[in-house]
This record gives structure tokens, C-alpha cells and sequence, in this order.
């Protein structure tokens, strides 16, 4: 049986707890984090090993899982001493590339990078993976494997990394649902009703596009009726600067990936 060793207890962490214990995966894992009621939390919540040692976390790891935000990871990484055999290392970490991981760690390390929704804690997660080109194909496969026990794994060239952290975020869903929802409600809606409808324009519309085999441009067309109230919602909306707002928001976010990489 595999161990899987997470450094950090955190949100990331918990969510794909939960989605493995969905998916009644064979891992055994075990958590290091500096909070020790982090650690009692997740023990349990999931009934997974704690370990607050660094070191002796890390010694146990086949697959190392660095769950940490990007500011923490070269302080954290910088206290972990040499390991008795090299290891394969995930790092979740936005905007760290590679070749700093590397650097941080020297050669007793593998690593690799993944970028996992929070979404995964339903077992309907999607996380991108990137590989150095030196990584044993076994390594990638053990990677892949891993991240596709709670969910979609689409792996990408690492060039492309950022673009699809700031792009695939679970964040915008939720940011339009409550906005939108905000909106019905300031219409002459209940909260639970604008809750209701604004999930059913988001949610069910892209579940339909994923599910069947029509085009987005069809189902737009099939949706938004010339002249009516829809194609009227829609082309005020643009007209106010949706695209503009949407095409700002990755464009920052991209900006601050750069920054973690800088850091």
C-alpha cells in the first residue's frame, strides 16, 4: 500500500481527503501541519495518520504532497533535511515552477506539479498535471493515478500552467452564483428561490453542454432567442463590460502567479 504524505493541513488538503474517502481509495495517508489542531481535525474527519515531525513525515512519504500556500514553500521546503531515498514530490503550489522546486530541494527530489479543485471533495474534481521531462514515465503514472481517484486529470505543458489556474478556478462559479443570485434577489426574489434559479442558468446549462454532443455556439443560439429577454439580458451585459471584466480578472490573476514565482 502506497503512502501518501501531505505537507499542510489545510483547505486543499481537506478537500481531497474527502474525495478519496469518496472514492474508497487504498492509500494510506498521513498529514504533517504546524497547527496541531489542524492535525486532531483531519484525524477525525478522515481517519488519516498525523505526523507533526517534518522530517519523519517526509521519511514515510512514496508520494510527497506539498499542500502549502506559495509564500510558505521554499520556508518549508528549506526545513526538510536530506530523506534516505529520493522522492517523488507533488507540489500544488500556484505559480512555483519547477526548476525553483529544484533548486530548493536539490536531486533527492522528484518533482512534479498539480492543480486540484476544491470540487474534488464531491469526487468531481479537475486537476492539470505538468512533468519535467526527466520524470520516469512510472512517476507520472503514480501522479496521474493518484489525482484521478477524486476526479478528471488533464495534463498540460507547464508553459501553460498559470493560464489554467487562473482560468479553471471553482471560484468563478461560485462568484457568478452570488452575484447573480444577488441580483434576482434585488429583482423581487426570495433568497432561496434566486439561489435556485441563478444555480439552474449556471450549473444545468454547462452540465447539459458537457453531457450531450451540441456545440456551445448551438446551445447559446438555442438559448437566447433574437428580440427576446434572454438576447436582451445577454447584450447588456456585454454591452456593460463583461468580457472586459472577465478578460481584467485572469489578467491579474496571471500577474500574481508571475509574483509567486518571483518570491
Amino acid at each position: 500500500m502506497s503512502t501518501i504524505v501531505f505537507l499542510g493541513g489545510g483547505r486543499i488538503t481537506s478537500a481531497i481527503l474527502a474525495g478519496l474517502r469518496l472514492g474508497k481509495s487504498r492509500y494510506r495517508l498521513v498529514v504533517h501541519d504546524r497547527n496541531p489542531d489542524k492535525l486532531r481535525d483531519l484525524k477525525k474527519r478522515y481517519a488519516v495518520a498525523v505526523e507533526p515531525d517534518l522530517n519523519r513525515a517526509v521519511e514515510q512519504a512514496d508520494m510527497l504532497i506539498v499542500a502549502v500556500r506559495p509564500s510558505s514553500v521554499r520556508e518549508l521546503l528549506g526545513m526538510v533535511g536530506n530523506v534516505n531515498r529520493r522522492s517523488l514530490a507533488v507540489s500544488l503550489a500556484a505559480g512555483i515552477p519547477l526548476r525553483v522546486l529544484s533548486q530548493v530541494t536539490g536531486p533527492h527530489m522528484r518533482w512534479a506539479r498539480a492543480m486540484p479543485s476544491p470540487v474534488c471533495r464531491s469526487g468531481r474534481g479537475l486537476t492539470a498535471v505538468a512533468f519535467p521531462r526527466s520524470l520516469p514515465r512510472a512517476d507520472r503514472k503514480r501522479v496521474q493515478d493518484f489525482f484521478a481517484s477524486f476526479g478528471h486529470v488533464v495534463q498540460i505543458p507547464e508553459s501553460k500552467f498559470n493560464a489554467f489556474t487562473v482560468t479553471y478556478s471553482c471560484s468563478h462559479g461560485y462568484h457568478a452564483l452570488a452575484t447573480l443570485a444577488r441580483v434576482g434577489q434585488e429583482a423581487g426574489l426570495d433568497r432561496k428561490t434566486a439561489l435556485l434559479a441563478s444555480a439552474h442558468a449556471l450549473a444545468d446549462g454547462i452540465i447539459a453542454w458537457r453531457g450531450g454532443t451540441h456545440p456551445l455556439e448551438s446551445l447559446l443560439e438555442e438559448a437566447v432567442t433574437p428580440g427576446g429577454i434572454a438576447a436582451t439580458t445577454a447584450a447588456a451585459m456585454d454591452a456593460a463590460g463583461y468580457g472586459r471584466a472577465v478578460r481584467r480578472g485572469v489578467a491579474a490573476g496571471l500577474r500574481r502567479a508571475r509574483r509567486n514565482a518571483g518570491k
